[in-house]
């Protein structure tokens, strides 16, 4: 396992596990990372990511990306 901030751009990946305090798993889970789930890198930007989630895209934040383990 390895954190979605070190994936490469376009290669879609399986969620393995969320860490992090229970605000930000519920944060997440809200967001539509779950375990199971597959997730897209797009693109990068100063430490920020644009991933595409269940159809959807969304930017998230370095220290976020750090806690969605694929």
């Amino acid at each position: 396992m390895m954190p979605l901030l070190l994936c490469d751009t376009g290669e879609e990946l399986v969620i393995k596990r969320i860490s992090g305090t229970p605000e930000v798993k519920k944060h997440l889970e809200d967001l539509g990372f779950v375990a199971g789930g597959s997730v897209t890198v797009i693109s990068r930007l100063g430490g920020n990511m644009i991933v595409k989630v269940k159809e959807t895209r969304v930017a998230i934040n370095e220290d976020l990306a750090r806690k969605i383990m694929i």
